[in-house]
């Protein structure tokens, strides 16, 4: 593992790095940093699902002001927007919905609600449980953005884009924002996708066969025993990797 390690602080002094964010290598948190903004950045993260290159220009259409503005507004300026399981219809319900939650204290204050109560996950699911409670409106593409509150970690997904807007918001580097306070970058948990699974097992980083929050948090373990302190400064190095099929 010495060896491993050496070869990943490598790779994260050379890819955590402004950039590594650019036309030629996009990325959601290229959108995001545009504004600095937590609930920019949530919209920015839940969205970061499918073909990078589509999921920054769709992020690149949405105008940042527009929770700021009325829903009659919001759903016209929405009108005829889709992406991938989002309707027009959800995309302008979810900025509906942020929007209150921004007028009521925000996501970090949400967050640490849960937080301080049940950790980490419980801040998540604190923040999912509001963002449901702040609007009835219900279709599986709205559901399938904001995701499930987390009510155990067997049989749970791996969270990755709740715990990729968490590196975002806590970690503060030529990446990573730091907008937050409510937690250090010790206690976050490793986003997980299919690429940084794979890359994690075929490393010995990982021995879960599962991609789920299990997994996450075993990986999350291991980089711990890594960087106490900041374990997912591995993260983006590992994804970049993963992505392109980079075995070290």
């Amino acid at each position: 593992m010495i060896a491993l390690k050496a070869r990943l602080d490598a790779e994260v002094a050379l890819r955590n790095c402004a950039g590594e964010l650019s036309a030629e290598k996009p990325d959601p948190l290229m959108i995001a940093r545009t504004l600095k903004d937590e609930c920019h950045a949530l919209t920015c993260a839940l969205f970061a699902y499918g073909n990078v290159q589509a999921i920054v220009a769709f992020l690149g259409s949405l105008d940042p002001q527009w929770i700021d503005a009325d829903e009659e507004q919001i759903t016209r300026s929405t009108l005829g927007k889709y992406y991938r399981f989002q309707t027009s219809q959800d995309i302008a319900q979810w900025l509906i919905t942020l929007g209150r939650l921004k007028r009521q204290g925000g996501v970090e204050e949400t967050f640490e609600r849960g937080y301080r109560k049940d950790g980490v996950l419980g801040g998540i699911s604190c923040v999912i449980e509001t963002l449901y409670d702040l609007n009835p409106y219900r279709s599986q593409g709205y559901t399938f953005l904001i995701g499930k509150p987390i009510k155990r970690i067997a049989g749970t997904s791996a969270m990755k884009r709740w715990m990729m807007y968490l590196r975002w918001m806590v970690r503060n580097d030529s990446l990573d924002m730091g907008l937050w306070n409510v937690m250090s970058s010790h206690e976050l948990i490793m986003p997980l996708d299919t690429h940084t699974f794979s890359l994690s097992k075929k490393l010995g980083l990982l021995q879960r066969k599962q991609c789920d929050l299990k997994a996450a948090l075993e990986l999350t373990e291991t980089l711990r025993s890594f960087d106490p302190n900041d374990p997912i400064k591995y993260d983006f190095a590992l994804y970049r990797l993963g992505q392109e099929g980079i075995v070290i």
